[in-house]
């Protein structure tokens, strides 16, 4: 039996020749042919690589390129004046609310406060690939180490290749040569980020079309942080909702106003989100073993043609050869999936407070934006389709449950000190019980009663 993706030799039980083919029973030479329909040259990369330590990068141009090739199939228009206004009303409007609702003070509101969907995609795009690049950093590394235990060495082919022939002739003097363990690592590892860049263009094109503002998403994306809403995309998200267009822009303004809020004055918390992503990178362990019979199991039911571009680019980018995650991902994910939570949690929360009972239509939006967000949040889109997360709507709710018991027993200055470190958030298991979580961490303004 060979083992990991057809390279190493067979049973030492077994008197039979060792299995010489370094792409094994999985044709991997079709799948690198079809590789040119991709648009990916193996020769010419294998050409260009020399050496090791070659990783894979994400090439912001070619995610934007696909971002705005999907957009204009879908379809966009300008923003025009009486936009522009209405949008510029509802920040004034939302921004003067806010003042009383939080603590993190104004930004002020930008001239340019409307934008089309490709100014998102373009404003977005250096985001999206700082969160993305230690994924396919981790892929590379990945795979590196897993071709550095299943690649045999030239010596090992010469010396089969003595076994198998009659003449004492190796690979090495018939022309034939294993190609540097690094060259191959970083072909495979281009592949994967040629993948990754075109799930990622198609995900933030079809984002461009549902998104309302810059920080919907609930990711500090742009640096500065930015401010703006989509009126195409806000006017899509008000249909048939029968609730007055102005009320509709005040909600969203408000909701952009509060996460702009809190990225811009929580400057760890960009950190914090890319290094649980990089951690979740670093977590990757290629199995070319499980990948070998992955794919040999959809081969014959079908579900995989090596012979058809668009069926490998399916499988890919579809999941198909995902490794198990570790405990390290496990872990990242989680926090991930908690921060995320909590962040959407508290700008509910802080709309909430803010609106008073001046937005008639409060409880209808907030349902709206519920659903909206269990349905297809962006921010879910895109995570999950790069590595399978999915914050639960359970997990939403509770988030939100708890600021909202803050809020109601704590000031806002208490409640918006719990941003200011990773290490006074709440964790998963503090959110049933608020109050405890207050009495384990906040520490009175007054010091005179415990000196």
């Amino acid at each position: 039996m060979s083992n990991g993706f057809g390279f190493g030799p067979n049973d030492p039980e077994e008197n039979e020749p060792k299995n010489i083919n370094p792409f094994g029973n999985m044709q991997f030479n079709e799948i690198f042919k079809q590789f040119s329909g991709l648009g990916l040259d193996i020769q010419s990369l294998m050409a260009s690589l020399t050496g090791q330590g070659n990783v894979a990068r994400l090439s912001k141009d070619v995610i934007r390129d696909i971002s705005r090739k999907f957009l204009a199939a879908q379809g966009e228009r300008p923003v025009g004046v009486s936009e522009l206004n209405e949008i510029r009303e509802a920040f004034a409007i939302a921004d003067l609310w806010m003042d009383s609702a939080t603590t993190f003070p104004s930004l002020g509101i930008p001239e340019n406060c409307a934008m089309g969907r490709r100014e998102w995609i373009d404003s977005s795009i250096a985001g999206w690939q700082e969160i993305a690049t230690p994924l396919i950093e981790g892929m590379s590394t990945g795979i590196t180490n897993a071709l550095s235990s299943q690649l045999p060495s030239q010596e090992d082919l010469d010396q089969a290749a003595r076994e198998l022939g009659s003449s004492n002739m190796g690979f090495s003097s018939m022309g034939f040569s294993m190609p540097p363990i690094g060259n191959i690592a970083a072909i495979m590892s281009t592949l994967m980020g040629s993948m990754i860049s075109t799930q990622l263009g198609q995900t933030i094109g079809s984002l461009a079309t549902t998104v309302t503002g810059a920080n919907d998403v609930s990711l500090p994306l742009t640096n500065p942080v930015r401010m703006y809403l989509i009126p195409e995309n806000v006017v899509r998200w008000g249909e048939g909702l029968d609730i007055p267009a102005q009320e509709v822009r005040i909600y969203l303004a408000l909701r952009e106003i509060a996460a702009a809020r809190l990225f811009a004055h929580t400057p760890w918390l960009n950190s914090y989100l890319r290094t649980a992503i990089e951690m979740y990178g670093k977590g990757i362990r290629i199995d070319f073993s499980s990948m070998q019979r992955q794919a040999e199991d959809a081969m014959n039911s079908g579900d995989f043609d090596p012979t058809n571009p668009e069926s490998i680019q399916r499988a890919l980018t579809g999941g198909m050869f995902t490794p198990e995650e570790s405990d390290m991902q496990r872990s990242s994910l989680a926090k991930l999936e908690m921060v995320l939570a909590l962040i959407d949690g508290w700008i509910d929360q802080v709309v909430v407070d803010a609106s008073g009972n001046r937005l008639p239509s409060m409880v209808k939006l907030r349902e709206t934006q519920a659903r909206r967000r269990a349905t297809h949040s962006p921010t879910q889109q895109l995570f999950a389709s790069l590595i399978g997360l999915e914050v639960s709507p359970r997990t939403a709710r509770e988030c939100a449950s708890f600021w909202r018991t803050i809020g109601e027993t704590q000031s806002e200055t208490h409640r918006d000190k719990l941003w200011e470190d990773a290490v006074l958030l709440p964790r998963e298991e503090d959110l049933a019980d608020p109050l405890k979580f207050l009495k384990s961490t906040i520490v009175p303004d007054d010091l005179s009663g415990l000196v």
